[in-house]
């Protein structure tokens, strides 16, 4: 089972129509990279041509994005010939990425790259960073969180591609579990404590649950969630039939999730629900001041079992950005 982090857990891409602007997409195989470039590229009604995962190789991954010798064959023979045929516009998310952006740029292509390349960000026509990343620069756009395609319409989309979530009695409550990452040690243990506090809560107060997990969740969790999800109405991936994710967030009036994913955030205070974390204070480095920022703004509360509603304003910036990014890059209007 995948959330936020992964697109297999996303099943509503929406397609893009009309005039194309010669684009590409990079990516580096992380699966949430992807998913911020497609998200861009939606946003700024981009129907790419084509998608470049890029296979790294020695030396150059491990200097990626620094320029070194013969740096055009980093990507392999197909990557270095196609170099020869710039697209007009190309967008690239992660580090590996960042140098295949880097040599577009240099010959002609109009870039935009997402996340920080850990370089002087002069190098690339624009960078998309979030603002905990704490990057600054002439062409650099700062965001909360990252880039994602949830909007009204996403949500919309979702309901209706899975109404029979609709039938789980309400209050209906998300629950996305990830896993361990650089910045977050899961305690299964704490885990298992939350969970039964959640799960007594709803057996008290009615209302369901709607859970999936990460290919980053501990294998231990799925036999936690089968054991302690019996005792009240749910509804849970497995990973045999299409993936619900989107119903799960078009139908959520809650969501629980664990701190460890920024993408994961992200996409839930996208939503109207409002979204409560499991152990904040887990976690470490630049993800904590995302987190803070969250509280601050008052659309993430620490996690407690009969806390009520609060008003929420949904936290979407992906359309904000595509506008600066068509500005800035003084994109034609595909109309």
């Amino acid at each position: 089972m995948e959330h936020a982090d992964s697109p297999e857990r996303i099943v509503l891409i929406r397609e893009t129509t009309g005039p194309r602007l010669p684009t590409w997409l990079l990516d580096d195989g992380h699966a949430g990279n992807l998913r911020q470039a497609q998200a861009l590229a939606h946003a700024l009604g981009i129907a790419p041509q084509h998608h470049w995962t890029l296979q790294r190789r020695a030396p150059w991954r491990w200097a990626a994005p620094r320029l070194l010798p013969a740096s055009t064959q980093a990507f392999g023979a197909a990557f270095a010939q196609a170099l020869q045929r710039p697209p007009a516009l190309a967008i690239g998310c992660g580090r590996q990425a960042a140098l295949a952006t880097r040599l577009l740029r240099r010959r002609g292509a109009r870039v935009a790259q997402i996340l920080d390349p850990r370089v002087d960000p002069r190098h690339w026509d624009v960078v998309i960073a979030p603002e905990h990343d704490g990057l600054r620069g002439e062409n650099v756009i700062s965001l909360i969180g990252s880039l994602h395609p949830v909007d009204a319409s996403w949500l919309a989309n979702g309901r209706a591609a899975f109404p029979h979530l609709q039938q789980l009695p309400g209050p209906r409550t998300a629950l996305l579990i990830g896993g361990p990452s650089a910045h977050f040690a899961m305690d299964t243990q704490a885990l298992a404590h939350w969970l039964d506090a959640l799960v007594a809560s709803v057996a008290r107060q009615g209302g369901s649950l709607m859970v999936t997990t990460s290919r980053r969740t501990p294998g231990g969790v799925g036999a936690l969630l089968a054991e302690r999800l019996r005792a009240v109405p749910h509804a849970r991936w497995d990973g045999a039939d299409a993936n619900p994710y989107a119903g799960f967030l078009g139908w959520a009036e809650r969501i629980v999730c664990t701190p460890d994913s920024v993408n994961m955030l992200s996409e839930a205070c996208a939503t109207e629900a409002p979204v409560e974390v499991f152990a904040p204070e887990r976690v470490g480095g630049r993800p904590a001041q995302f987190l803070e920022q969250l509280m601050a703004l008052s659309r993430i509360r620490r996690f407690a079992p009969e806390q009520p509603a609060w008003p929420v304003t949904p936290l979407r910036e992906t359309a904000r950005v595509a506008a600066l990014v068509h500005q800035r890059l003084s994109l034609p209007t595909l109309a």
